[in-house]
């Protein structure tokens, strides 16, 4: 069968990868893709959020199957586009995309469906959110608060807070951080406190099937300090819910979001996304995206024996509950390498030294986000950078530590100028 990837960043190439294992398929392309992608699949220059090209070129190509790596063609609706046409396509509708593209809609869509979340206002500008702060409704002048955009932000649009003051200027900057669309409403929520966490599953519209859980590491320096990033690296383990918790969190909230998207109008059928807050009082959702995250999909994917062409046939189909899924046991790692400045302005067109000698079998995968491939002065082939993050490496192993020793251990073979990297994730 012929597969289509959508997307172009590290997500997307761990996507790529696992369907590149599939017997099934015997051409794949992706659009847009990366270097590193084009030594699986077949790279296409139409963009990701050109949704009437990417239709147009899964009619004549006759793609059986597509798969969307990111946010921005889900909120377009391509999904919607594709099932006019009668195109296979594994993803949500732009309705049931909602759930990430407004943060407003998905709070007011948790409160009617009695889906334990951080109590919350929606502002329609900087200024009334301002003056809920200055009311008192979150707390005096040293609460923290979190301050969040609306819309998209690729990962930018979420502040925490430390108290009034940050959160006032937090909502003053929020337009020239993330764009005047994403912050055309603010959610201002209590600052919740325990341990983070996230749950992925692939869904079918009623049926689900849970990924291990895996923790994300989202500032760029070490400790949890400075800035937000897309992510800087993330783990899977065991460890990280019990199997009580993981019963709670589908008791609680996963079978009552797919009740509340059917009740609504919009069977979610794709990958549901939790990021979750495990507090005294139980789970308690900070966020939903409607898509793998990058970069968890790198150390989820890692780990999946089944293949993916089954599950996303199980997953068009509603027979999700007759396919029993098979993961590697054990834990694994992806640490991101990403250029100077990064997350501002990234500086690009470094020569990336050592992926030659970093020995990538079935424990160590490096997978591309912002890379090009291009040849130096004497004509040699090379990779350069080209984004902000640029690598994931990333292991597996019978444990946590090993799967980190790995990653670590190929992380030190890599090099370019300006190279930055967190070296506590899984810490």
């Amino acid at each position: 069968m012929k597969v289509l990837v959508i997307g172009s960043g590290g997500r997307e190439h761990a996507i790529c990868y696992a369907f590149s294992k599939s017997p099934k398929v015997s051409k794949l392309y992706c659009a847009n893709g990366n270097a590193g992608i084009a030594s699986v699949a077949e790279c296409i220059a139409i963009r990701p959020d050109d949704v009437q090209a990417l239709a147009e070129f899964a009619t004549t190509q006759q793609i059986d199957l597509t798969f969307v790596g990111g946010e921005i063609p889900l909120a377009l609706g391509i999904v919607d586009e594709f099932t006019r046409r009668g195109l296979p396509i594994v993803g949500p509708t732009r309705a049931a995309a909602e759930l990430e593209s407004s943060k407003a809609f998905a709070k007011d869509f948790m409160a009617r469906y009695e889906i334990p979340t951080a109590r919350y206002v929606v502002a329609h500008s900087a200024g009334f959110a301002t003056l809920m702060l200055e009311s008192g409704d979150f707390g005096n002048e040293l609460t923290p608060v979190v301050v969040k955009a609306d819309g998209l932000a690729a990962g930018k649009g979420v502040v925490v807070a430390k108290n009034r003051a940050e959160a006032i200027a937090a909502c003053n900057d929020m337009e020239s951080l993330v764009g005047s669309a994403a912050a055309s409403k603010i959610i201002l929520e209590e600052c919740l406190t325990g341990r983070e966490v996230s749950l992925l599953a692939f869904v079918d519209g009623e049926h689900f099937a849970l990924m291990p859980p895996v923790r994300d590491y989202k500032r760029i320096s070490d400790g949890d300090t400075g800035p937000n990033t897309g992510g800087m690296g993330t783990i899977t383990d065991e460890s990280l819910l019990t199997d009580e918790q993981k019963q709670a969190i589908v008791d609680t909230i996963i079978r009552p979001t797919l009740h509340g998207c059917i009740r609504d109008g919009f069977p979610f059928r794709g990958i549901l996304f939790l990021g979750l807050m495990m507090t005294d009082s139980g789970p308690q959702v900070l966020e939903y995206n409607v898509r793998f995250g990058d970069p968890e999909t790198q150390a989820i994917v890692v780990r999946l024996n089944t293949d993916l062409v089954d599950i996303c046939e199980a997953m068009l189909t509603g027979r999700l509950n007759e396919l029993e899924i098979d993961w590697l046991p054990g834990s694994s790692a992806c640490v991101v390498l990403a250029s100077e400045g990064y997350p501002g302005k990234a500086r690009t067109g470094d020569k990336i030294d050592g992926l030659n000698t970093v020995s990538v079998d079935m424990s160590v995968m490096v997978f591309h986000s912002g890379t090009t491939f291009t040849k130096d002065e004497t004509g040699e082939p090379l990779y350069a950078t080209s984004g902000g993050r640029v690598l994931g490496v990333t292991a597996t192993g019978q444990d946590l530590d090993s799967a980190l020793n790995s990653a670590y251990s190929a992380v030190a073979k890599i090099h370019w100028a300006g190279m930055q990297y967190r070296r506590d994730i899984g810490k």
